[in-house]
């Protein structure tokens, strides 16, 4: 029912910046949150943000700082804006959105990012 595109990916140098955007299209009243999670090749996809309709947000520690998760309407659009890249952020980053941060109904087909040192 809701279809989620990611975009804003690409090749950054250690230090840079990307936003990555999120956008929804359908609708599902049940959709409480929006999240960031992000793969690398041969590991599990982790959690790497989420923000709730009471915009309460939640953030790996490992990006707490750096990134930022914010949308204009969580069943619409979410952003994350990542600053202060470093290599160990490359990864395949999926945006995810549902009921639960633990198992999101919704994703999207994922967007590469890759920092270069």
């Amino acid at each position: 029912q809701v279809q989620l595109v990611e975009s804003g990916g690409g090749l950054v140098q250690a230090g840079g910046s990307l936003r990555l955007s999120c956008a929804a299209s359908g609708s599902d009243s049940s959709i409480l949150f929006g999240g960031w999670y992000r793969q690398a090749p041969g590991l599990q996809r982790e959690l790497v943000a989420s923000i709730i309709i009471g915009g309460s947000t939640i953030y790996a520690d490992s990006v707490k700082g750096r990134f930022t998760i914010s949308r204009v309407n969580i069943k619409r659009t979410v952003y994350l804006q990542m600053n202060s890249l470093n290599p160990e952020d490359t990864a395949v980053y999926y945006c995810g959105m549902g009921l639960r941060a633990a198992k999101p109904e919704y994703w999207g087909q994922g967007t590469q990012v890759t920092v270069s040192s």
